[in-house]
């Protein structure tokens, strides 16, 4: 998956927020500009191309306060759309740091 598709498709005013990523949003007090800000200076950690109906992948980004958060995207290919599908303020206790996952028997 290519980063720059997702950002193309933001600018292009493209995208589609989840009704999950909207409610975990407002959860962890992220608006949708510090979200946005995430993916545009970010980086895809995880891809999972057999998402369906779309590949997808997990990008690590931080806010304009430098807090570091992680949005699952998907892209469709065929009309450059992309959607947020989840977004979160990653927990210290499944992530090494902010880009590798702890081991799922790992203990702190």
């Amino acid at each position: 998956m290519n980063l720059e598709n997702i950002v193309d498709a933001i600018r292009r005013d493209r995208i589609r927020i989840t009704n999950h990523a909207d409610e975990e949003a407002q959860a962890d007090r992220l608006s949708f500009d510090e979200i946005l800000m995430t993916v545009f200076q970010g980086e895809i950690i995880e891809e999972y191309p057999s998402d369906r109906p779309y590949p997808s992948c997990l990008i690590y980004g931080k806010t304009f306060r430098d807090d570091p958060v992680h949005s699952v995207w998907a892209y469709n290919q065929e009309n450059h759309w992309a959607v947020l599908i989840t977004v979160y303020r990653r927990d210290p206790k499944h992530w090494i740091n902010w880009r590798t996952r702890r081991p799922k028997d790992a203990t702190l």
